[in-house]
């Protein structure tokens, strides 16, 4: 017990029994505001937090495509539209955006990542792809097509969900999968090179649990934040490099 509980305790024990707090009050009183909060079976937001600020994953997601500015560089594909692309990009040349819907009015590549063949081999120095292989089926063609469109040398910047919602199907086909970061070291480095591949999962057990009753970015103080826990992972962040000279991966999956 903390030492402000403690004295509170102390306080409310001098009080006069007429006006001291039963029992079920005091143990309100004593529990933190935050638990009170999420305490309930329904979430506080259905939108992953965006009616309430920003939502709490995009801050890890964020501070790893800004981390990797650097690789955002000539001839860049980012899914659904450009955002990191325009806002992290440095000497950037073309940038294009694919995406699985026509309707789209950002996407200038319409393709199902799982059957890309239509997308050129070595066309892209950076692909970056987030929050979007759970929704991928045939995750492992995805990733051996992410590798053959990019060069040699060209970097894939790639982030999924470890705890998260169901994305509605109002929003998406389907919601296949969920990963941990040792899951990611071998689908990546199954493909790419083991060597060429890291892979980290940011995130703690308080950012994890208040992610999925919908608390926002805001809501959470930068040491909450920044604290990590290899144990509760909120995503994992894979940055994968395609070796000069390397073949295209048309392996299957792993075995064993």
């Amino acid at each position: 017990m903390s030492g402000v509980r403690q004295l509170a305790f102390r306080l409310i024990g001098l009080l006069p029994a007429r006006v001291r707090p039963g029992r079920k009050r005091l143990r309100r009183l004593a529990r933190p505001a935050w638990i009170r909060t999420i305490r309930r079976t329904t979430p506080l937001s259905d939108r992953w937090g965006s009616d309430r600020g920003t939502p709490v994953d995009r801050y890890y997601i964020e501070r790893f495509v800004a981390g990797h500015r650097a690789d955002i560089r000539d001839v860049v594909l980012e899914v659904k539209d450009s955002g990191y692309t325009d806002r992290f990009g440095e000497a950037v040349d073309g940038s294009e955006v694919l995406d699985i819907d026509p309707a789209n009015p950002n996407a200038t590549v319409v393709a199902d990542l799982a059957a890309a063949d239509a997308i050129p081999a070595e066309t892209f120095d950076c692909f970056i792809i987030t929050q979007t292989l759970q929704l991928i089926y045939d995750v492992h063609a995805a990733i051996r097509h992410a590798h053959r469109i990019l060069k040699p040398g060209g970097v894939l910047l790639a982030t999924v969900p470890v705890m998260s919602r169901i994305v509605p199907r109002r929003e998406a086909a389907a919601d296949y999968w969920r990963f941990t970061p040792d899951s990611c070291r071998l689908l990546f480095g199954d493909v790419f090179g083991h060597e060429n591949v890291t892979v980290r999962g940011p995130g703690n057990a308080l950012v994890a649990a208040g992610f999925l009753f919908g608390m926002a970015q805001e809501e959470f103080s930068d040491r909450e934040l920044s604290t990590e826990d290899e144990l509760y992972p909120l995503v994992v962040t894979i940055r994968a490099v395609k070796r000069s000279g390397a073949a295209d991966a048309d392996a299957g999956p792993r075995s064993g």
